[in-house]
């Protein structure tokens, strides 16, 4: 498969299925809001790494967890009922992004959340579509995750923890109000065995573009998200 090389516009990206065997779709462009969001509205995602070109992928299969399938293990939901940590929607983007590319992580050598993509989502958070899940205890940050919102799908980008079971207890608490607000799935991308736990599936690209396409056609939730926003359906 070629690789596709993107011009000025920021709206143009090749289909999706004719990424390469290990995703990759296409190089170049930049991170500006509007083509961040083209992409991740056609299946398509940046991931590269300091000193490449910018490179968009887009993987097959895809890692999807559905609400409705989350898997909450026993000392987990016990963590979650102690309420060891207060969970706070947006209060800390810019914290969690980078808090997120300084986490060390296995057979990785730096981070792929470069200074550049830090500032990109930033901009993305502040108009509304991007957005920051904490878990806080004793006033300080102690893990979280962040991603981008669009229709009724999540598309979750990185998560960290300085504490024992922090990102999962934001994230639990997270999936359960996508639950309650209508929210069709959440793509977690690329297979992990933390997010399987969790009951993530792979999904065929054919079907996860479709699932997109629908989630597409709902509103999206844009703007600053609260601990107290209503589910989908409820009166402000």
């Amino acid at each position: 498969m070629p690789i596709y090389l993107l011009g000025d516009d920021p709206h143009l990206f090749p289909p999706p299925e004719r990424a390469d065997r290990t995703g990759l779709l296409a190089v170049g462009g930049d991170l500006s809001p509007e083509r961040l969001l083209a992409a991740y509205s056609r299946g398509i995602f940046p991931w590269y790494n300091e000193g490449q070109p910018l490179l968009w992928h887009s993987p097959n299969p895809r890692f999807v967890l559905e609400p409705a399938k989350l898997h909450v293990g026993r000392s987990l939901r016990k963590t979650l009922k102690a309420g060891v940590y207060d969970i706070r929607w947006d209060t800390a983007f810019a914290d969690v992004i980078a808090a997120c590319a300084r986490v060390p992580r296995p057979g990785q050598d730096g981070t792929w959340i470069t200074d550049e993509m830090q500032r990109a989502y930033v901009t993305l958070h502040e108009l509304g579509y991007a957005h920051s899940v904490e878990a806080w205890a004793g006033g300080e940050l102690k893990g979280g995750f962040y991603g981008v919102s669009l229709g009724s799908a999540f598309f979750g980008e990185s998560m960290f923890a300085h504490a024992p079971d922090a990102s999962k207890v934001a994230f639990v608490t997270a999936v359960e109000r996508f639950q309650s607000w209508g929210f069709h799935f959440i793509d977690c991308q690329v297979e992990t065995e933390h997010l399987a736990r969790f009951g993530a599936e792979s999904w065929p690209r054919k079907h996860f573009l479709e699932a997109l396409a629908r989630a597409q056609r709902e509103p999206t939730r844009r703007g600053r998200w609260s601990a107290t926003d209503a589910p989908a359906g409820s009166s402000p």
